[in-house]
């Protein structure tokens, strides 16, 4: 009997899936801190024998190497994929076995050039019971086809109009199992809440199934996709070449404020997970605002460079948020953490050294005033048409155009929620503008017909 088990990172948009049958298992799309869930498979007597991946991914950083070396694995993906270490090439119809389930590969290019999907067949049943869909069929989408660059966008696009057309021709009861959902810039159109789904729901509702020919699916894909993040573009260089393997989850090293100064000196990026109203209070010169929740390591990739070394002030308790920081963070390849500023702003303020602040404010204090404000609105988009008279600029494109902003009068910061307002409003700061965060409320309360 197989059992296929479901882990969410919700803060990625993506899921993994462990395929147990008998006393074996594979870890299908595997995220980088799957530690946890190894060592739970060793206390359940489960030996998992594969790490398979449906293709290389560009928006994590894939933990099938740390799943070999725990476990002794082996690393099984698209014979397609250019992995540069040791791995068993799957191409169309070949096969594995994890118990007395046989997975069958099944090539689905389009989202990536080597994307591969995976049958599942429970025991001697002709039909397969299920479908690992990586980035090809989603959950009312598809995977984008542009994040190979423009000159592959159509010819992938193409290639999954024909790959998704392969799919629909499956039993209606095949269970679609795809790695990217809601939340996921993997998607080329929304995807729904929902994070698995039937081949017959999805022919029924799935507008890209529902494409009248190849021609309007291209123009429908490919039309009105929005940005994806920046870092995106060092995953699929990092996943080919294969990450360092970890072993496990850093210590973070414990920094006194005097190091913290050296390091900022030295070019590396303090950023604070404190609340909002704690950071605008007091913070470290120099230092962006990144409130640690599930957000956290995605929008410091929005407006850190890859590569950039960190230092983190961190909120209470330290201990739980250090191990938080740090796990998102390696998700998504900010492997350059030198360490926490022990004892947090009170330590820093206690050595003598100084802080800054900015001012917050509440929507409806800017409300009435836009004229005679200089506002900034710093959404990613703007469905609304924008504030009026607001300077429009999305927070991940801020950092290289903080030069071009006007420095004569304070600048208001607007979002939709307040959550990029304060990360914008701590560029400011750092640049030395004088700024003020709307912080509650937000464009919607601004633009809203009396």
């Amino acid at each position: 009997m197989t059992e296929i088990e479901i882990m969410t990172t919700a803060s990625l948009g993506d899921t993994s899936y462990l395929l147990v049958s008998g006393d074996e298992a594979a870890l299908v799309d595997p995220q980088r801190d799957s530690w946890e869930l190894m060592e739970s498979c060793a206390g359940r007597g489960v030996r998992i024998r594969y790490a398979l991946e449906t293709h290389v991914h560009n928006d994590y950083v894939s933990g099938a190497l740390e799943v070999r070396a725990a476990t002794g694995a082996t690393v099984a993906g698209p014979a397609r994929a250019p992995y540069a270490f040791d791995h068993l090439g799957l191409a169309e119809g070949d096969e594995i076995t994890i118990g007395d389930t046989t997975v069958r590969a099944m090539e689905t290019p389009g989202h990536t050039a080597e994307h591969t999907s995976y049958l599942v067949f429970d025991g001697p049943r002709p039909d397969p019971a299920a479908v690992f869909t990586g980035g090809s069929l989603l959950v009312g989408t598809a995977g984008r086809t542009d994040l190979s660059g423009p000159d592959h966008t159509e010819e992938l696009a193409r290639a999954q109009y024909r790959s998704l057309r392969r799919l629909a021709l499956l039993p209606d009861t095949t269970r679609i199992l795809p790695t990217h959902g809601s939340g996921s810039s993997c998607s080329a159109g929304p995807a729904a809440a929902e994070r698995t789904t039937t081949l017959g729901a999805e022919r029924r509702t799935n507008p890209a199934l529902t494409a009248a020919d190849e021609e309007e699916f291209v123009s429908e894909r490919t039309a009105g996709l929005p940005p994806y993040p920046a870092y995106y573009h060092h995953m699929a260089p990092v996943n080919r070449s294969g990450p360092p393997v970890l072993g496990g989850l850093p210590a973070l090293r414990p920094l006194t404020p005097a190091a913290v100064e050296g390091l900022a000196g030295g070019g590396a990026q303090i950023v604070d997970g404190r609340d909002r109203a704690s950071f605008a209070a007091g913070h470290l010169p120099g230092s962006i605002c990144e409130e640690l929740d599930d957000r956290f390591a995605s929008l410091v990739a929005e407006v850190v460079p890859f590569g950039t070394r960190l230092v983190l002030v961190l909120p209470e308790p330290a201990g739980e948020a250090r191990r938080e920081a740090v796990r998102q963070l390696l998700r998504i390849g900010y492997d350059n953490i030198a360490g926490h500023l022990a004892g947090g702003v009170d330590a820093w303020a206690a050595a003598g050294r100084p802080l800054r602040s900015f001012r917050t404010a509440d929507a409806a204090e800017l409300a009435g005033h836009l004229a005679e404000r200089r506002v900034l609105d710093v959404r990613p988009d703007r469905p609304d048409g924008g504030i009026p008279g607001a300077l429009a600029v999305p927070l991940a494109e801020l950092p290289r155009k903080l030069g071009e902003l006007p420095r004569d009068r304070e600048i208001w910061t607007v979002c939709g929620s307040g959550r990029r307002a304060v990360i914008a409003a701590s560029l400011l700061d750092r640049a030395g503008i004088p700024v003020t965060a709307v912080t509650r409320g937000g464009a919607g309360d601004l633009v809203r017909p009396a």
